[in-house]
């Protein structure tokens, strides 16, 4: 039976409900943003969008506010990335040297990314409650009583560790297949010469698993700048703001203000600050890459 390449516009016929939504979902609404950035529209008022060309951004440069929200958002990725970091490092350091039931503790390590954000943000909302939550009844028989959620102090730190446990599974996965790709002769190389578990861990696991961790750190410190759902269920932003991140101030602008046009601008800000944070990772790891 003869076989037949198939024709090159079955295959356009066949990508173009992708391109299509690609185009309606993500381009389409990526440049309304862009050009709305420029315009001044309060989309209650009845009045139409107004050109301000570069007004929105100049206010942006001004605003303490947002600059307030970048600092609580920068603070929350200085907590988090090095905890969610090494958690997955540890669990999966730990998991891969494991004889056996790797499976088991591998499900339940990655559970909980599998709970939806709402699910986890209210469970650790509960967990934190000041006279009914777990925590707090664990520390009763020292007399102690934290205000997790409610101190200003103690808010971020709260949120960074729920964090840490919801989304550190991601990260774990991805370092556990890279300790698995480590080939068995080096290990045996190193036992032979008499290392211990913590020599063979720093001089041969982990030199070869770093372009991995290199990743993990980039997809993590993405992750933390994007940060929305946990501050906005689980403390409204407060207290007094200290947990008011970038995403919830542009969210609040755009929705609760309905200034469209200076919600586009700070999105694009915050856009530009995550581009370049991309930027100079890739920078980086070429040039480590060319010093090998």
């Amino acid at each position: 039976m003869n076989r037949q390449a198939g024709s090159p516009g079955a295959a356009v016929l066949f990508l173009l409900p992708f391109a299509a939504a690609f185009l309606v979902f993500f381009v389409g609404p990526t440049f309304f943003g862009l050009g709305m950035s420029f315009f001044d529209w309060e989309m209650l008022s009845g009045l139409p969008p107004r050109w301000v060309g570069g007004g929105n951004y100049l206010e942006a440069l001004q605003d303490a506010r947002f600059h307030r929200s970048l600092l609580v958002t920068g603070l929350f990725v200085f907590i988090t990335v090095p905890l969610n970091l090494f958690a997955s490092l540890g669990l999966a350091a730990g998991v891969s040297a494991l004889p056996k039931r790797q499976g088991v503790y591998r499900s339940l390590i990655y559970l909980p990314v599998l709970l939806n954000i709402t699910v986890a943000s209210l469970l650790w909302r509960w967990f934190y409650n000041t006279k009914f939550g777990l925590f707090n009844k664990l520390l009763q028989p020292w007399g102690l009583e934290l205000p997790w959620l409610t101190d200003p102090a103690l808010a971020l730190p709260s949120i960074s560790l729920m964090t840490v446990w919801w989304t550190s599974g991601v990260s774990f996965l991805i370092l556990l297949t890279a300790f698995q790709q480590v080939s068995p002769s080096l290990y045996e190389a190193a036992e032979i010469d008499g290392a211990t578990g913590w020599q063979k861990f720093r001089f041969v696991s982990l030199p070869q698993i770093m372009p991995v961790v290199g990743f993990c750190l980039l997809l993590e410190v993405l992750s933390s700048f994007k940060v929305f759902g946990q501050p906005f269920l689980m403390t409204g932003g407060g207290p007094e703001g200290a947990t008011r991140v970038a995403m919830q101030y542009i969210y609040e602008t755009g929705f609760s203000f309905f200034r469209m046009g200076y919600a586009s601008a700070l999105s694009w800000i915050s856009f530009l600050l995550i581009f370049c944070v991309t930027l100079l990772h890739r920078i980086g790891s070429g040039r480590g890459g060319a010093g090998k």
